[in-house]
Parts: structure tokens; sequence; C-alpha cells
């Protein structure tokens, strides 16, 4: 299997969430053992030498949590407000059509740890850039940002920066 093959276990659903939105449908990857395995193999590669891997609510979980427990190391959740239980850090930031507000354990990334985040997919790159703010203001540095898709016309790799992977871009 290819990177490119992945875009075959990809659907597109028009107006959704709203009219005007095509949406990337990744039911069909999940559904797929041996896709998801080539994701964490290839993900897996890029850990660039990380201490903990995070991944957003939802569909972070989703691939994040595979690869931590493939690489043996600690995941992190990163949630929407009021999802956690105890003492948080949390950021407010601007979304494609809204704002929301992501939260993350004030403990649960220690100063001076490298960390790599991983989602399904890089839109505009506002939670990716949010995340981390989060993880800066921890005292911890993000050291590579992995998606399995890439819109890339909506540019949020400029808002992300170095040191990121996208399977597959559209």
């Amino acid at each position: 299997m290819t990177n490119n093959d992945i875009k075959k276990y990809i659907n597109d659903v028009k107006d959704f969430p709203k009219k005007g939105i095509i949406f990337k449908d990744i039911s069909p990857i999940l559904k797929n053992p041996n896709v998801m395995k080539h994701i964490i193999k290839e993900f897996s590669k890029h850990l660039n030498h990380a201490d903990v891997i995070i991944g957003p609510d939802a569909r972070g979980f989703l691939f994040g949590v595979p690869l931590a427990i493939k690489n043996n190391k600690p995941f992190v959740m990163v949630r929407k407000k009021g999802k956690l239980p105890g003492e948080v850090i949390s950021f407010e930031y601007e979304l494609e059509y809204a704002t929301s507000t992501l939260e993350i354990l004030k403990n649960s990334i220690k100063p001076n740890q490298k960390v790599v985040i991983v989602d399904d997919l890089l839109a505009t790159g506002g939670t990716v850039e949010a995340i981390q703010k989060l993880i800066k203001s921890l005292g911890a540095k993000v050291v590579n940002k992995l998606f399995v898709i890439e819109l890339e016309f909506l540019k949020g790799k400029e808002k992300i920066g170095n040191n990121y992977l996208s399977l597959v871009k559209f």
C-alpha cells in the first residue's frame, strides 16, 4: 500500500456540516485495519524522538492512540472546553465559521518534553495553531505534526509552521 492508495478510502460528503462544504469522511479508513496499519506505520517514521503524542478531540484520538501504543509513548488528549476533569489550561481560537476553546490538563506535559501532534485533517490550521500555543505555555516543544489528509487550498501549513507531514493532499 502507498500513501496515494489511502485516497480510495476517503469519501466526499457534499454540503456537510453546512452548504458549500465538502466533508472528507474517514469512516472507510477506520473500517479497514490494513489502511489503519499503514497510516500508523507511516506516522511512526516521523516521531522525531517525541516523548508524548497529542491528539485533539475527537478524530485525533483515532490515530494518536494507536500510534502511542505502537511506539510505547503516552497519549495526551486535547479537548473542547469543559470536557476534561481537573486543572486545565485553555486557549480560545477562531475556526472557519465559529470560535472554539481547547483545553489540556495542566500536568499532562512536562517542561522540555518533545511533543508530536496527530490529527486526521489539516484544513485552515487553527486547531493545530491553538494546540501549539497550549504546548508552548506548558514549556514543551512541538517536534512534528502528523495528518492523514491536508486540504492544501485552505493553506493551513502557513499557520502551523514547518515540521509537518500529511499523507494525502487534496
